[in-house]
């Protein structure tokens, strides 16, 4: 069947600890409780119709509906506008204590307006029906849910009668002056009913943090709103308590509609993670890095051969890949997976980003501490023995291990940070053996990662294709963006990965990455070819590029992964980390050579 709804007709919500997506008809569709990595109750998203969801809706067809977000935060209104009136939903989760809640504050704006109100729990995605009755908690009716170790609450002035097959259904009128407050709670099943919330105080407070997260933003350049957007999803996407930031709070939203390239972005990646603290950095205060570095020396603790490319919010290291048969997928889009194989790779790349990350916040101001150098010195001695070994590379290549260019690159930048942290800041280390392996890379990648016949760096050591990953080579300052070689590497890019003017990750059709069918353009890859247009000084293009990549953002400001351009719509996980911290990257580019605002 057809999913809910198209991908970019979600807005997102959330509490620090969690995501939900609402979808432009009222419904949430997806929501894990009570962390992005737990399992789903409402996975609606990922099934048809008639699975988990929650779901406030007008019931008129001739309905019109407006969305924003409100005032710099991630507090969603949807406004919709009848014949018979006009109604509004404040959709919101407030910030966490020890339960999760989402609010759903129901306004009559005028005239009168009929509302259909639907709920379907499923825990465990949709694979446990849970227990479902009602009772009476302080003074109020609420609808109780209870399976395992999860217990959900709905509480509000008018909660569904009609039950069909574990569909809780009812259908009210809103009049002009009408106020409706709906709840939601999670918390463990063992725990007994909460107090209601103070919601107004909540939704105050709530409004509050993520406005000053807004107002701390320090970015004044080209792009700011869709800058300060981006940063409010990356705020979103981090976990309040563990600082872990996830690259996606959905799986399996497809690459490939109908295919089989569906994978879990609940996790943090050290590569995601690493970019998102770079981005943030370059817009706010470098305290904002502390967190996530603090994450970062506990998820990384130990051996260093240990290391891993993605752990979950908290540090654990557990990530075993599963398909869920009983999901009939996005768009028909199987396996729906759980869990990532990607966990055992080896990506050689991800300390250089680690040592990049951190080097930038220490140079924005962050104060270096003994546990964190530490950190750096033994994952760059472990890296000077494994370097020359081929890897997975950025992409998870699920083929043969490569030398791709663009690893070897980050082990050259992971090692002229460390130089320039001696140089630059006085720290200690072996400066000499490091400024030793940072030539020897270098010299390796000039012969064996360059092809000599359209003068450009290639994908990886074995072939003469390109991957839009080495648009980055200027980007890290290992070439100069109008060196002839990063020059001829755009034109190389532009010639073999556009598609409608958007750019691929690579030719699939290479066999490279050992998966079938096909992908569309990568956004974080566009944007990518914004910065290496800026620094090769095609400003126009840059800027051309730029504004068609921010038109592609839905109406509240959000990106996928990838865009299908023949068919006009978003693909793969969403709100995507990757496509919004590149977003801000290209915009700071951009204003980097131009010291001037652009449009928007």
């Amino acid at each position: 069947m057809a999913p809910a709804s198209p991908i970019e007709d979600y807005a997102a919500i959330g509490d620090g600890h969690t995501v939900a997506l609402v979808a432009r008809t009222g419904s949430i569709d997806w929501l894990c409780m009570p962390r992005f990595d737990s399992p789903s109750c409402f996975a609606r998203l990922l099934g048809d119709p008639d699975d988990s969801h929650w779901s406030l809706t007008v019931t008129d067809a001739e309905a019109t509906v407006e969305r924003q977000y409100v005032d710099d935060t991630n507090v969603l209104e949807t406004t919709w506008t009848t014949p018979s009136g006009r109604v509004r939903v404040t959709d919101f989760m407030p910030i966490r204590d020890r339960r999760a809640d989402i609010v759903r504050r129901v306004e009559g704006l005028s005239g009168s307006v009929s509302l259909r109100h639907e709920l379907v729990i499923r825990f465990d995605y949709g694979r446990v029906r849970p227990w479902v009755h009602r009772m009476t908690a302080f003074d109020d009716e609420v609808i109780v849910a209870v399976a395992g170790p999860d217990k959900v609450v709905l509480g509000g002035p008018r909660l569904p009668r009609s039950v069909v097959d574990g569909r809780h259904e009812d259908e009210f009128e809103v009049s002009a002056g009408d106020s409706l407050d709906f709840t939601l709670t999670w918390l463990p099943s063992h725990r007994d009913v909460p107090q209601p919330l103070d919601i107004d105080h909540r939704l105050e407070l709530t409004r509050a943090i993520q406005r000053k997260w807004a107002i701390d933003c320090e970015y004044d350049g080209p792009f700011r709103g869709p800058v300060l957007r981006s940063l409010l999803t990356l705020h979103g996407l981090t976990h309040e308590d563990t600082g872990g930031i996830v690259a996606a709070p959905t799986t399996s939203l497809p690459e490939d509609f109908g295919g089989e390239r569906n994978w879990d972005y609940r996790y943090s990646w050290l590569r995601d993670a690493a970019l998102t603290v770079e981005a943030v950095v370059g817009t706010k205060s470098a305290d904002r890095a502390a967190p996530w570095r603090d994450w970062l020396l506990r998820a990384v603790a130990g051996d260093p051969e240990d290391l891993q490319v993605m752990y979950t919010v908290d540090g654990g290291r557990h990530l075993p890949e599963q398909e869920l048969d009983h999901l009939t997928g996005y768009a028909g889009s199987r396996p729906v997976r759980i869990g990532n194989a990607a966990v055992d790779q080896r990506q050689t790349d991800v300390v250089g980003e680690v040592i990049h990350a951190l080097a930038t916040a220490r140079n924005a101001g962050l104060e270096e501490t003994p546990d964190t150098w530490s950190l750096q010195r033994k994952l760059v001695d472990q890296l000077a023995e494994t370097w020359q070994e081929p890897d997975h590379g950025i992409w998870e290549i699920r083929g043969p291990k490569r030398h791709f260019t663009h690893s070897q690159v980050m082990v050259w930048v992971a090692f002229d940070r460390m130089v320039d942290a001696v140089e630059r800041h006085g720290l200690d280390g072996p400066v000499d053996r490091w400024r030793e392996i940072r030539d020897e890379v270098r010299d390796q990648i000039m012969q064996k990662g360059v092809d000599a016949a359209r003068g450009c760096f290639t994908q990886h050591y074995d072939t003469t294709e390109v991957d839009a990953s080495l648009l980055l080579m200027s980007t890290v300052g290992f070439v100069a963006g109008d060196d002839p070689l990063m020059l001829a590497t755009i034109e190389a890019v532009e010639h073999d990965l556009l598609r409608d003017g958007l750019v691929l990750r690579y030719r699939t059709d290479t066999g490279v990455d050992g998966l079938s069918g096909d992908e569309h353009p990568f956004l974080a890859c566009s944007f990518w070819l914004v910065a290496a247009y800026a620094r090769a000084g095609r400003v126009d293009d840059a800027q051309r590029l730029m504004e068609r990549l921010v038109g592609l953002c839905n109406d509240v400001g959000l990106l996928s992964e990838e865009y299908d351009v023949g068919a006009h719509r978003m693909a793969g996980n969403f709100p995507q980390a990757y496509s919004h911290l590149t977003l801000v990257q290209a915009a700071r580019a951009l204003h980097a050579v131009t010291g001037a605002d652009l449009a928007r």
